[in-house]
């Protein structure tokens, strides 16, 4: 392939399109990969906009018998925030279910060249991207053989919350949606916004629109926090974020996880009098609620008890031993819905691409 020129644009490289995967909006202005249709942004919180810039679970995927893959990049920013370098500063190759390579990124123009190992040739390769730096891959070559775009499995819309964007793994590939996506073979588009999803009206809209094979739905701590909500507000508001997402996909297989532990907010109540367990039973509520009507594909995870204390490294959000247990539990449970009785799955539904 003829590498493009090492600059930022304003619309991916058509070369390196058909490699990625997770991002389903196009590019806008300075964000190569956003996480929110950029044409909505106005409608969504200014936080939510924020985190939908950093591009959480957006990465390469490939098969062939290269040895050997060489990306031309930019990136933004080595500002990385709370998250420090779990945010991702490094490119990282995993295949068969094993970090085959990784190099450190550069702020700015670079290259890069990572091994592909020893694998055969159709063995899916995943690039993991330097999230926290904001990259924009702007060529890929193949060293001593060919490559191609790997097959995609069941597509996985995730909407959720700093969890689901991977706080506070210590590295992308270990955020809990990434690690189940790759365990069990399924096409994350990851929807998770860090101190941001308060289950926003325009969210749900865009998960509505969204192709989806399988759709998970984890938040409600920034309902006690965040934007305060009263257990009246949680249970409305799940129960609309449920109609509308119902709206775009009648009949698609959902998992809901209500609040995993909290130890600060589980019995401290916020500015309306609500603890997050006075949330995490509304939010159950209303999709029993769901379930009891009729709705017969939508799985409820109840959250309380999935992980303990000793999982949060930092009192609130799970280490990488944590969100492997998340990807054990939540992820386990997309995947029996995204591929009932062990087939595989119908055909991405919904109205979008």
């Amino acid at each position: 392939m003829t590498a493009q020129p090492v600059t930022a644009t304003t619309g991916r490289s058509p070369d390196v399109e058909p490699f990625l995967a997770g991002c389903a909006w196009r590019a806008a202005p300075g964000v190569p990969y956003p996480r929110f249709d950029p044409r909505d942004a106005s409608r969504i919180p200014a936080d939510t906009w924020q985190c939908a810039q950093i591009p959480a679970g957006v990465r390469l995927e490939l098969v062939g018998d290269a040895s050997a893959l060489t990306l031309d990049y930019v990136t933004a920013t080595d500002d990385l925030g709370y998250r420090g370098p779990g945010a991702g500063t490094t490119f990282a190759l995993w295949r068969a279910g094993e970090q085959v390579d990784e190099q450190p990124a550069v702020l700015g123009a670079g290259t890069v060249t990572l091994s592909l190992g020893t694998g055969r040739a159709e063995e899916p390769a995943v690039v993991y991207l330097p999230e926290g730096m904001r990259p924009e891959v702007l060529a890929l070559r193949a060293v001593g053989g060919s490559i191609d775009p790997a097959p995609r499995g069941p597509r996985w819309v995730a909407y959720g919350d700093s969890l689901l964007e991977g706080w506070v793994a210590s590295a992308p590939a270990l955020a809990w949606g990434v690690v189940a996506a790759r365990r069990h073979g399924l096409d994350l588009v990851n929807l998770g916004y860090a101190g941001s999803a308060r289950g926003e009206i325009p969210c749900a809209e865009a998960v509505a629109a969204l192709a989806a094979d399988v759709i998970s739905i984890s938040h409600g701590t920034n309902c006690w926090t965040r934007t305060p909500h009263s257990p009246g507000m949680m249970f409305e508001t799940t129960r609309a974020f449920l109609d509308i997402v119902r709206q775009g996909h009648p009949d698609t297989p959902m998992v809901v996880a209500s609040p995993v532990l909290r130890p600060d907010a589980e019995t401290t109540p916020n500015r309306l009098g609500a603890t997050l367990v006075d949330l995490r039973v509304a939010m159950e509520e209303a999709v029993r609620a769901r379930i009891d009507g009729g709705d017969d594909a939508i799985v409820l995870i109840p959250g309380a008890e999935v992980i303990t204390a000793e999982h949060l490294a930092d009192g609130i959000h799970p280490g990488d031993e944590g969100q492997a247990r998340l990807a054990e539990v939540f992820g386990s449970a997309v995947a029996a819905a995204a591929r009932p009785e062990g087939v595989a799955g119908p055909g991405r539904t919904g109205r979008g691409a």
